[in-house]
């Protein structure tokens, strides 16, 4: 009996010999017909092709990592989804460092021309300057002057006598309120007395969107900066980050602020700088600078999901801003003893900051941010007011790259030039009445206000990061999806805290449980006693929504009880 199954095993060992043996025989008839289809087929290569070999050391991989991640947000079809990835490696928020205008600190001038990549220069003869503008006919400069003078005067008396009879107690008013009441109101005035004047001339002011304290947000990257002694000590403790301690890292700037007025329209202001004079690598090295910690300067840190919102929401026609007026009350709080240089600084320092955040805002909704570059200019004015003193400031966007090694290789520049402080009038008399009215601040605001937005872009060259069926979320069909992704987009956006706070160790934790191991037999329940990162929890992170039996669309006993998530 056993050898007759042992002759059944060696016969059956002599079949898949045979076959194994057929097989191989056939195996090269078969790849010279592949070869010969791929020959005919034209595919065929005199040379071999090998992959590219890629460094494999712990800085290069993370830059593929960072490079793979930027990638996918430029992938991402919709505006409001480009937020929620960028937001999405964090359910708490990032440390960000808060940028806004009731606070510049002293010499802040090179480090905001460094977080923003920006040239300034003064435009130190006004009248020329004016010259220049797109009013080619002197005459009908003066014929508008002429014309919106007295409205303008009349509009300031007016505002001042409402603003004694409203507040009637301004000594007990803080300074910087007091300016701001008072400015926000000779701009109202101003503005309307202007577009009154001028919109029968000029049509784009007809169509133009009036915005008043609107949300000018904007986030982005900056690289180049020192790391702090954590930092440091932290990439010390590990083996594979150990030489690159001392390197320099990026810290990311989130701008937050209320204009008193912003004026948008529906095409583009003509660019001032050509494509040439905007990609230079000797003036892109002349920019300042700044390599030291932000709070060294005295800005302030704290943890936010970042936002863009440069004043409306996704889906305006009218999506660049054309003028915006800005508070200069900061300086009501500024030491006399940083001098007169520091105060103009300041007022160039703000003018860069405001004027870059508010188009990076208008960049993000045409689908771009700091990590996908712009593929074409943008341009917007910018007026620093107190309702008597006028600075006026002209800004074009060039770049957004300013994070990680881009502070050093990008060759392309952001500009900005602006004017010295002009006074509109000299003082109000105590009946009310002002004296004579500076004609060079109605020049330049005429010439702000007939700057025509010239320039209009096809759909794909306008969003070229955009999807083509899809570029907000209102334009999908499933109401699920559109109703997640709102919410989702509007919470992160309005950056309230969560419901439960952030988790933290505190002080009495700290010396008896982490540097002194005096608890031993307590039970571990706190998350850094089970080994649990708090800030490495991502946005999707969460309970998601209970679908009760009764509404479930599949029936009762269907065994789908949450609701989907569609995050990017």
């Amino acid at each position: 009996m056993k050898m007759l199954r042992l002759g059944v095993k060696l016969e059956a060992c002599r079949k898949l010999q045979v076959l194994s043996a057929q097989r191989s025989i056939s195996t090269p008839r078969l790849q010279s017909t592949a070869v010969k289809s791929i020959h005919n087929d034209s595919e065929y290569a005199d040379e071999a092709i090998y992959p590219e070999i890629q460094d494999l050391s712990f800085k290069a991989r993370k830059k593929r990592e960072t490079q793979s991640w930027h990638d996918e947000i430029r992938k991402v079809p919709t505006v409001e989804e480009k937020m929620i990835k960028i937001n999405m490696p964090r359910y708490y928020g990032f440390k960000v460092v808060n940028l806004n205008d009731t606070k510049l600190p002293y010499n802040c001038l090179p480090a905001i021309q460094h977080y923003t990549r920006t040239f300034y220069e003064d435009i130190k003869n006004t009248e020329n300057a004016v010259e220049d503008s797109k009013l080619s006919d002197n005459q009908k400069l003066e014929e508008h002057v002429n014309l919106v003078k007295s409205d303008v005067k009349d509009a300031i008396e007016y505002v001042y006598d409402y603003f004694c009879h409203e507040y009637p107690d301004t000594k007990n008013m803080e300074p910087q309120e007091r300016e701001s009441v008072f400015a926000s109101l000779v701009v109202e005035q101003v503005n309307r007395t202007l577009i009154n004047g001028l919109s029968s001339d000029y049509m784009h002011l007809q169509e133009a969107e009036i915005d008043y304290s609107p949300r000018h947000e904007a986030f982005w990257s900056v690289g180049g900066i020192n790391p702090p002694k954590n930092v440091v000590k932290s990439k010390e403790g590990r083996k594979w980050q150990k030489e690159m301690a001392n390197e320099p890292y990026d810290r990311l700037m989130q701008y937050s602020v209320k204009p008193f007025l912003a004026i948008r329209q529906r095409n583009q202001l003509k660019p001032w700088k050509s494509e040439s004079e905007s990609t230079n690598v000797d003036l892109a090295k002349s920019i300042p600078r700044f390599n030291y910690d932000p709070r060294t300067l005295g800005y302030v840190c704290n943890h936010q999901h970042v936002t863009n919102v440069p004043g409306f929401w996704p889906g305006s026609p009218n999506i660049f801003g054309n003028i915006s007026y800005q508070s200069r009350a900061f300086l009501q709080i500024r030491p006399e003893s940083y001098g007169a240089e520091d105060f103009r600084e300041a007022l160039h320092a703000h003018a860069i900051q405001s004027s870059y955040a508010w188009l990076m805002g208008q960049a993000s909704f045409n689908g771009f941010n700091t990590y996908n570059d712009l593929t074409y200019p943008m341009n917007t004015q910018t007026i620093l007011t107190n309702g008597r003193d006028w600075s006026f400031y002209e800004y074009q966007l060039n770049t957004l790259l300013v994070h990680s090694h881009h502070v050093d290789d990008n060759p392309k520049v952001n500009f900005c030039r602006g004017t010295a402080d002009l006074t509109l009038y000299n003082e109000i008399s105590d009946t009310g009445k002002i004296g004579d009215i500076n004609e060079n601040v109605l020049r330049h605001l005429i010439r702000f206000y007939t700057n025509v937005p010239e320039i209009q872009r096809s759909t794909s060259e306008l969003q070229p990061y955009l999807g083509s069926d899809a570029k907000y979320i209102a334009d999908y069909k499933n109401p699920d999806q559109r109703e997640f992704l709102e919410r989702t987009y509007k919470n992160l956006m309005s950056n309230r805290p969560r419901h439960l706070a952030i988790p933290e160790i505190y002080l009495w934790e700290k010396i008896y449980k982490i540097d002194n191991k005096t608890r031993p037999m307590e039970a571990k329940r706190r998350f850094f006693e089970l080994d649990i990162n708090p800030w490495s929890r991502t946005l999707d992170q969460h309970q998601k929504d209970y679908i009760p039996r009764a509404v479930r669309p599949e029936g009762p006993k269907s065994k789908k009880k949450w609701k989907p998530t569609f995050y990017p």
